[in-house]
């Protein structure tokens, strides 16, 4: 065999390998797409959580933790450990030596928390409006998947019985993952305010009724629950209406705003906490977060809308993903919103945030956080997001009058 016979048999060789090579890239950007798409839109059970438990002190009260972005977050914090079967409240830090996080125990509710090895920090400092102090129901809110359950916190208008829920309603719709636990933080600015807040479930959050395919809909879906709400809200007497969305709660509160003409008709405000604003840039940063390419997160928001993809995911119908974009219809929005989000979101870029605060400067009041990482806004100042949210109510229930109805109820 001759010079030139060699030298093509390595050429050969050498595409031979580098055509091999991209199909295994392909293969593999095509398995990382399927699975990173399908835990987009899937309910994540229980997890024994992220944060390392180096030591705890029951007698003296504190806890050590591997030190992260989460543990050495200052303020006060629920921490579930144990795949959520136990809870804490954890004070302020005490101690930070950039290895390990000491912090105070304020109390376990329940579970134990010597044993644990390790645990997740969570917002939900309180596990139920029984702790307030006040009166409240547990109520159902009638959907079309059936009955959803639901906390109603009255306004007190009543001279201090309670029994009055007044004309102004919050309701509140959490995030991706969470509970109705989340809007806890609320009540007692939106009761200051003289508003009755209805904290509320939604499909496929481990509470309400699930869907046929029990699939998130990023808010493409969920929106139709947050309408129930709002009847329920009107036939017990509700004249004006805000919404409050926490993370994707936020997406799930504007698209319901987008879509429903019974939820304007009464609306007069949107609160929005760390809300999902832009899912194709929230996509993209997860996929960062986990190692992924970003355009990784391009091609995931394209599969979710595509018809074919029902199959690899599990929904029942395609999530157009840039249809969720409230900023791309900033100008179809006609009520005031109150807009907070931290710069050092860890899940939710603040980008979307931002932009949609410039898209709308007329209507939006933007309050921007450091330091208060996702959802965590109120645990890290508690201060000035309860004064921002009650003093934003007060003003608007001020500015707007009640909506009267036809029949005059």
């Amino acid at each position: 065999m001759g010079r030139g016979s060699k030298a093509t048999t390595v050429i050969g060789a050498s595409i031979g390998a580098v055509a091999a090579t991209a199909a295994l890239f392909a293969a593999l950007t095509a398995v990382l797409t399927i699975v990173f798409a399908r835990r987009v839109v899937t309910p994540e059970p229980a997890k024994r959580g992220d944060e390392r438990i180096l030591g705890v002190d029951l007698a003296r009260s504190t806890i050590s933790l591997a030190s992260s972005d989460e543990t050495r977050m200052r303020g006060t914090y629920g921490f579930w450990f144990d795949k959520d079967a136990g809870h804490a409240r954890l004070g302020d830090v005490l101690d930070d030596d950039g290895r390990v996080v000491r912090r105070r125990i304020d109390a376990v509710d329940f579970g134990r928390l010597d044993r644990a090895t390790h645990g997740r920090m969570s917002g939900w400092v309180r596990i139920g409006p029984w702790e307030l102090g006040r009166p409240y129901q547990d109520v159902i809110v009638p959907t079309a998947l059936g009955p959803a359950p639901a906390w109603l916190v009255p306004a007190d208008r009543s001279g201090g019985d309670g029994t009055s829920t007044g004309d102004d309603w919050v309701i509140q719709v959490h995030g991706r993952g969470a509970k109705r636990h989340e809007g806890l933080r609320g009540i007692e600015p939106i009761m200051d305010a003289g508003w009755t807040t209805l904290l509320i479930s939604y499909r496929n959050d481990g509470e309400a009724p699930e869907s046929v395919d029990r699939r998130y809909g990023l808010g493409g879906t969920e929106w139709a629950d947050v309408e129930a709400a709002v009847r329920f809200a009107t036939d017990h007497g509700a004249r004006r209406i805000v919404l409050m969305g926490w993370s994707m709660g936020g997406s799930i509160a504007l698209q319901a705003v987008l879509r429903s003409a019974e939820v304007r008709e009464r609306l007069v405000g949107v609160i929005l906490d760390s809300p999902a604003i832009d899912w194709v840039d929230i996509l993209r940063f997860q996929g960062r977060a986990l190692g992924m390419p970003t355009a990784l997160g391009d091609v995931v928001a394209h599969v979710l809308g595509e018809p074919w993809s029902g199959g690899l995911t599990g929904l029942a119908a395609p999530v157009a993903v840039g249809e969720l974009d409230p900023v791309a219809r900033a100008d179809e929005f006609d009520v005031p919103m109150l807009l907070m989000h931290s710069a050092d979101d860890g899940f939710v870029p603040i980008d979307g945030s931002r932009r949609l605060a410039a898209a709308r400067p007329d209507l939006i009041r933007f309050e921007e956080f450091a330091g208060a990482r996702h959802t965590k806004l109120w645990n890290h100042d508690p201060q000035r997001w309860s004064r921002l949210v009650r003093d934003w109510l007060v003003e608007l229930a001020s500015a707007t009058r009640p909506i009267e109805t036809g029949s005059g109820a």
